[in-house]
């Protein structure tokens, strides 16, 4: 499966617009703890390895999830494998034991809502960064992915999204990091 995802830069106005049209589906917290593979640079390769703590209704879930490069020009399209796992804290031991490093621990708050079917629209409001928009539905063929990307983009364009971002969370954390003058 593809995961077809497009994200833009929000503000209140955006939030309403999400709110007064869709289906509102739950509110969320993600804690997203990203890895570094011991023997490749993902930064360099466009990959992505993170263990997600979701934290709903009462309810916890957490899963690990490996994305591929992104194969899509304008979107943050990708290939994407995940799996449910049930002790957080024995894979990261066991990810270190193979050579993984913690990367980054990326904190967001996100409501989630139902557009039609397969397609979901949510809004983040992430710890250092602000506010956004995303939009995502999936894709079982590369073929497919074309025609996606057009409707998700005509969804965002008729909410008033105007500046889209392809850059991960992680990565736009990263670089204000590195723009905060070291004392």
């Amino acid at each position: 499966m593809f995961e077809v995802e497009l994200k833009g830069y929000a503000d209140d106005e955006i939030f309403e617009r999400v709110r007064e049209r869709f289906e509102f589906m739950r509110r969320e917290v993600h804690e997203d703890i990203y890895y570094q593979h011991p023997c490749k640079d993902f930064s360099k390769t466009d990959e992505a390895l993170r263990i997600r703590i979701k934290r709903f209704n009462g309810h916890f879930e957490a899963f690990l999830t490996y994305k591929g490069p992104k194969i899509e020009l304008t979107s943050k399209t990708r290939l994407e494998i995940e799996v449910q796992i049930d002790d957080v804290d024995k894979y990261s031991q066991l990810l270190e034991a193979l050579g993984f490093r913690e990367v980054l621990t990326v904190v967001k708050t996100r409501e989630k809502y139902y557009v039609e079917k397969g397609i979901t629209i949510t809004l983040d409001e992430v710890e250092g960064l602000g506010k956004f928009v995303e939009i995502e539905t999936l894709v079982k063929s590369q073929e497919e992915i074309g025609d996606a990307v057009k409707k998700l983009r005509k969804i965002l364009e008729e909410l008033g999204v105007t500046k889209l971002e392809r850059r991960s969370y992680l990565e736009l954390l990263l670089e204000t990091s590195q723009k905060v003058p070291r004392t």
